[in-house]
């Protein structure tokens, strides 16, 4: 299954840098199973492919993106999307939501990047296209630490570094100033207010920071709304 076999079957074109990032490799993930961790994982981690190290993202390969276009048209799929939209998965989160490019609203070579919730009718703009979306998923990175899982700051910062190396090609030089100049941060504690709670944070940067750079570096005056897929 190649990218043209997608194209052909669904009659449609993928964004150009989604392209770029074929031929350079950057979407060869292998087949995900239960050696995956174990035995694929190792050879892509010192030169991540697409947002390898990213938080509840999982690229999807060439197979899986047929498949889940399939399923993201079948009449009989329980979301019931509206046949009005041409959402085209590329990736997924741990629950089995979808990052999608959104076609229907493409715009002088920019594809939005939106994620089509899967238990909920749904569907969140996240950026105006496909690099502004790598732009702001490794700067999310560096704001959200996983305290959770207590990842040591030595393999957190490794995992940014690693994925920012293999990433830079694809952001403007704006975009790549502004990570390295956070790279040379030091990794601090802070809290994410929530209403009336606080949640601990860690990270290079805090979430009013991140929310500040992501208006200023990569506007769009679709991000973060909503809007229902079906009827």
């Amino acid at each position: 299954m190649t990218l043209q076999d997608i194209e052909i079957k669904y009659k449609f074109q993928f964004p150009n840098l989604y392209k770029q990032l074929d031929i350079d490799g950057m979407l060869n993930v292998g087949e995900y199973g239960p050696k995956w961790y174990a035995e694929v994982y190792p050879t892509l981690k010192e030169n991540p492919t697409l947002l390898l190290h990213s938080y509840d993202f999982e690229l999807l390969n060439l197979k899986s993106v047929d498949e889940e276009i399939g399923d993201l048209t079948d009449p009989d799929d329980y979301r019931q999307i509206d046949k009005k939209f041409n959402f085209i998965p590329f990736a997924k989160s741990g629950g089995g939501d979808h990052y999608c490019f959104f076609l229907n609203e493409e715009n002088e070579g920019n594809v939005p990047v939106v994620y089509v919730w899967h238990d909920a009718n749904e569907v969140s703009y996240l950026a105006k296209n496909l690099s502004d979306f790598i732009f702001r998923m490794l700067l999310t990175d560096m704001s959200n630490q996983d305290i959770y899982n207590e990842i040591p700051d030595e393999e957190f910062r490794n995992d940014i570094e690693a994925v920012f190396k293999s990433h830079k090609k694809y952001l403007t030089e704006q975009q790549n100033n502004i990570l390295e100049d956070i790279l040379k941060l030091e990794i601090f504690d802070y809290e994410i207010v929530l209403g009336r709670q606080k949640q601990a944070a860690r990270g290079l940067l805090t979430d009013v920071e991140l929310k500040k750079l992501l208006n200023e570096i990569i506007p769009f005056e679709k991000m973060d709304q909503s809007f229902e897929y079906s009827n």
